[in-house]
């Protein structure tokens, strides 16, 4: 807390696995407890979309982690996590998911995962066959320009539950337990997340939600995304309070959105079209967050977004992720020069698309040491890689990534 409050904690703090974008595939976590030695049991994956693996106590301490995470009970294809059952992977791995994981497939080799896990329902995931996770599919009826209503796209922002909230109050008071940082998912915020249009959780999805239709209804139907946006704010400021009320003293730290504004050498929309159509809303859950609570907000973006990063000071957001360096205009020391005294780096310690899983030990070594020196510089910076550790990354650079943490902080011990 005192790296993300950006003053300078004794070392570089470490996390991996407290948001569904600093995970880890649940192949390299099964990996990872080989390598240091641990139990060897079914890794459970408590993220099934993007097939992230749980990194349970043991592993935790074995890499140092300084961060755990609390999620909502339902996963992104709506059914609850737990109920454990065992499934094997494209590669023969076993591995345990929740009792609604049901699947069916396809002559040609490809995974489809269903709504609820309602195997009458139509599918809302595929993975290709020798994949790795799951893309959703897309069930968008024709629109009827007449008949679109904003309500269709706001089905699944409800009040929340009591029995949800007593269930998160159990979680966090266990994650609180630990004696690391606790980092929320609440839901409801991710106002334009790309990830949740297609709404892969629900068995009939309403409204707009063809991903390419999305973005173009940004600009051809503003109005439309502010009704949508403006009512999943009001649901999502009383569910705020409301979870507050029962456990926020035990929660550290919270995932406001994981929107995507840039792609690799540019951006999705203007700055412009960002202010009027996402900053109020933003504006108005961190102004609630930081008025009423002592949570730090987490803002995750993909890409170049060099040039909304004011915005985003801005907003109120006290995190960015995954701090894209790869991605045009995101040099570290330009990163930290620019920005770094007024919002914490949460990430960009190293390259997952290049250095990471094709690179060398030295090679990453190298990288790691690099952007712990620029971004740890009076503090403001928790330690991860620039997104989820994918598939097939081999075991001997997450090795050598940890090690260099360490040696960084002048660390005695070693993997």
């Amino acid at each position: 807390m005192t790296a993300v409050s950006r003053r300078a904690p004794d070392r570089v703090p470490i996390d991996f696995g407290s948001t569904s974008v600093t995970g880890i595939h649940a192949s390299c976590v099964a990996a990872l407890r080989d390598q240091f030695g641990l139990e060897r049991r079914p890794v459970k994956v408590h993220e099934p979309g993007q097939m992230l693996g749980l990194i349970e106590e043991d592993l935790k301490q074995a890499m140092g982690l300084d961060v755990t995470g609390l999620f909502r009970r339902n996963t992104k294809f709506g059914f609850p996590v737990g109920g454990w059952k065992p499934w094997r992977t494209h590669q023969g791995l076993e591995v345990l998911v929740p009792g609604g994981f049901n699947t069916t497939s396809e002559p040609n080799g490809d995974t489809l995962i269903y709504p609820e896990g309602d195997l009458s329902a139509p599918a809302s995931g595929r993975m290709p066959a020798g994949g790795y996770f799951f893309d959703a599919i897309i069930r968008q009826e024709p629109i009827d320009e007449e008949k679109l209503n904003p309500e269709d796209n706001v089905e699944e922002f409800q009040p929340i539950s009591e029995d949800e909230i007593a269930w998160l109050k159990t979680a966090a008071g266990e994650a609180a337990s630990s004696g690391r940082a606790v980092t929320a998912s609440f839901g409801g915020t991710s106002f334009g997340d790309i990830a949740l249009v297609p709404a892969t959780f629900l068995k009939h999805p309403k409204g707009i939600r063809d991903i390419t239709e999305w973005y173009m209804s940004t600009s051809s139907r503003r109005e439309y995304i502010h009704t949508v946006f403006s009512r999943q704010c009001e649901v999502a400021l009383e569910n705020l309070a409301r979870i507050h009320a029962a456990m926020g003293h035990l929660v550290d730290i919270v995932f406001i959105c994981g929107t995507d504004f840039g792609t690799q050498t540019g951006t999705f929309c203007s700055v412009a079209t960002f202010r009027d159509l996402w900053f109020p809303y933003y504006r108005r859950v961190n102004d609630w967050i930081h008025a009423h609570t002592s949570w730090k907000t987490f803002k995750h973006s993909c890409g170049s977004v060099d040039r909304f990063i004011p915005s985003f000071i801005e907003a109120g957001f006290d995190i960015l992720n995954p701090v894209q360096c790869s991605a045009a205009n995101m040099h570290p020391e330009h990163l930290k020069a620019a920005y770094g005294e007024q919002i914490a780096f949460w990430g960009g310690g190293v390259d997952t698309q290049k250095v990471l899983p094709f690179g060398t030990p030295a090679e990453v070594r190298k990288q790691v040491i690099e952007r712990c020196r620029t971004f740890s510089r009076g503090g403001g910076y928790v330690f991860n890689t620039i997104h989820n550790v994918q598939a097939e990354t081999p075991t001997q650079n997450i090795v050598a990534m940890i090690e260099a943490v360490r040696e960084f902080n002048g660390a005695t011990a070693h993997v």
